[in-house]
């Protein structure tokens, strides 16, 4: 039997509505759930989990293209792109251990379904007008012009419920 595709879903929102609250509170309630829940994020801004001086970061530094960093209780890998272009999320994905759901924040440019979070308070135009691959908006705020799903930012059950039943994805 061929295994199932792992699930994808993203959650986009311009900077400060709640995207990184967001997906932190529904990987809490879904594993609490039972299932297996993966996240990939994407920065738009140059990071560097190592710490310099460091024997990971020595040999990333003297030119290895990949450093493993492994513990009694977890481990980590770093690529170097050393010029080579940003990956596909569908590349960073295939590299992904199998679960039952990968929430994506930002990669709003990808094809998958997503999430749209929106504040009040930021007066941020909505994604969702311009993207025909966001298929919900989650906001503190009624937009009754939106002709998409509207659900409550903070109800975390019902917004998660939403995914699922979108995606299909049954019960653990």
């Amino acid at each position: 039997m061929a295994e199932r595709a792992m699930q994808v879903f993203g959650v986009v929102g311009w900077k400060n509505n709640g995207k990184t609250t967001l997906v932190e509170r529904l990987v809490a309630h879904l594993t609490a759930a039972g299932y297996r829940i993966s996240t990939v994020k994407h920065a738009h801004h140059e990071v560097d989990l190592d710490q310099p001086g460091k024997d990971s970061w020595r040999h990333r530094e003297a030119g290895a293209c990949e450093v493993v960093l492994a513990t009694a209780r977890r481990w980590a890998v770093i690529h170097e792109l050393r010029g080579e272009p940003e990956p596909p999320l569908r590349e960073l994905l295939a590299r992904m251990s199998p679960v039952d759901l990968v929430l994506v924040e930002g990669f709003k440019r990808f094809p998958h379904p997503k999430l749209e979070t929106h504040r009040r308070e930021r007066g941020t135009p909505l994604l969702a007008r311009e993207d025909s691959t966001i298929v919900a908006v989650a906001s503190d705020a009624p937009l009754p012009d939106l002709a998409l799903p509207r659900l409550d930012l903070d109800d975390i059950a019902g917004i998660a419920r939403f995914i699922l039943g979108r995606l299909q994805i049954a019960p653990p």
